[in-house]
């Protein structure tokens, strides 16, 4: 058969008429000189589909990271609405699989991604809903800033869900999720999908349609909880090589009072005169893997922050990007060029190497801690396994 027009090897193809590369020789101080010889250079270099570093180095190579991504805020309140009323007109099950929305970057052209690397959205579940049984190669986690009766359950372990807890998933893990409660709820969910998808790299497997009768009790706690979730004990007889789908945290669930009560013990610490603090009045903790005291994902750091009201951060740069979610309190965040006020629920973006600082004006009367309490999940992992992560703090507030 012939191939039709537009077809592979056609109209891009060496020696073709047409090319996607487009090269303009220009009159600058670090071009060479324009001549009739240079421009029929640069229509051959078109036509063999090459392009001259000295025309793209400013772009390929720049002084410091220019991120695609734009600093941006989305008000909590407005995503429940919308996810609430997605709730009436939206069913849960095989094609959609999720009731999930999620957080399109104003600079990314409409992708449902928050920044180049990471996807965030509101998940939303009716009373009695379940979302169908499915694993995926990405690594995924959930965040709740409010209400509790859902359950997920991961590798047919009942994890439940409630305010303030941080719930990591590693790829490749069978998961569910069911509401037995009265209300709707609804969390946050983040996940590296844009990075999988730019490597190509994502596999995705449908699971099974319905959930066990032990599946769907209220679960008190997780089998992995009961034999993780204990500080600096590991389980002997879980110890061992880790299988493909198990790169990852095993411990399922962090339940918000440990690290309500790990925040609280280190800007108590300060106030007694010790260190602890990554600087003053901002006390912050990181989600680890407890075999192995590093990153609890493979491509997704996750850490929480509590800002004392009044305190300014310093601010901080960083390669790589952020999602930041209000937990409690209120404040001013400013990334960049841009400046918002935040409360509770809110969310945020941190572009790589933008430099973010943040000013609590949280008080008793917004906040149960009295602090600016911020739910932070990124892309470091990945930055630092290739030795590309870099942070700075601006000297005069070091």
């Amino acid at each position: 058969m012939e191939p039709h027009a537009g077809s592979r090897g056609s109209a891009t193809s060496p020696g073709s008429a047409t090319s996607p590369v487009s090269l303009t020789a220009e009159d600058r101080p670090d071009q060479p000189p324009v001549t009739p010889e240079l421009e029929d250079l640069y229509r051959g270099f078109e036509k063999a589909l090459l392009v001259p570093l000295w025309t793209r180095i400013g772009d390929l190579m720049p002084p410091h990271p220019r991120s695609k991504a734009q600093p941006h805020r989305w008000e909590w309140r407005t995503l429940l609405d919308l996810a609430g009323r997605s709730g009436d007109l939206v069913p849960v099950g095989r094609g959609g699989e999720r009731r999930a929305i999620a957080l399109a970057n104003p600079s990314l052209g409409g992708r449902p991604y928050a920044t180049p690397t990471l996807w965030a959205a509101i998940q939303y579940l009716m009373p009695g809903e379940n979302a169908p049984e499915h694993r995926h190669t990405q690594n995924a986690f959930r965040f709740v800033v409010e209400g509790e009766g859902v359950w997920t359950v991961v590798e047919r372990d009942p994890v439940p869900m409630r305010r303030g807890d941080f719930l990591p998933q590693a790829g490749l893990h069978w998961h569910a999720h069911h509401n037995a409660a009265d209300e709707p709820m609804a969390w946050i969910d983040g996940l590296d999908i844009p990075f999988q998808y730019d490597v190509e790299a994502q596999f995705f497997d449908f699971g099974r349609e319905e959930l066990s009768e032990e599946e769907r009790r209220a679960p008190g706690r997780s089998r992995s909880e009961r034999l993780w979730g204990h500080p600096g004990l590991a389980p002997v007889s879980q110890l061992g090589p880790r299988t493909e789908s198990g790169a990852g945290t095993p411990l399922l669930r962090y339940p918000w009072a440990a690290t309500d009560a790990a925040l609280t013990d280190q800007l108590e610490l300060e106030r007694a005169g010790y260190s602890g603090t990554v600087e003053p009045g901002h006390a912050l903790v990181r989600y680890t893997d407890p075999t192995t005291g590093q990153d609890v994902l493979p491509t997704i750091r996750a850490q929480f922050h509590r800002i004392g009201s009044g305190t300014q951060t310093a601010p901080r740069r960083e390669t790589g990007s952020s999602v930041y979610q209000v937990f409690d309190g209120s404040g001013r965040v400013t990334v960049g060029d841009f400046s918002w006020s935040v409360q509770r629920g809110d969310l945020f973006v941190v572009p790589s190497w933008a430099p973010l600082s943040i000013r609590s004006e949280a008080s008793p009367s917004d906040s149960d801690s009295g602090a600016l309490d911020l739910f932070q999940f990124g892309d470091a992992p990945i930055f630092t396994k290739l030795n590309l992560f870099r942070s700075h703090v601006e000297e005069s507030h070091a």
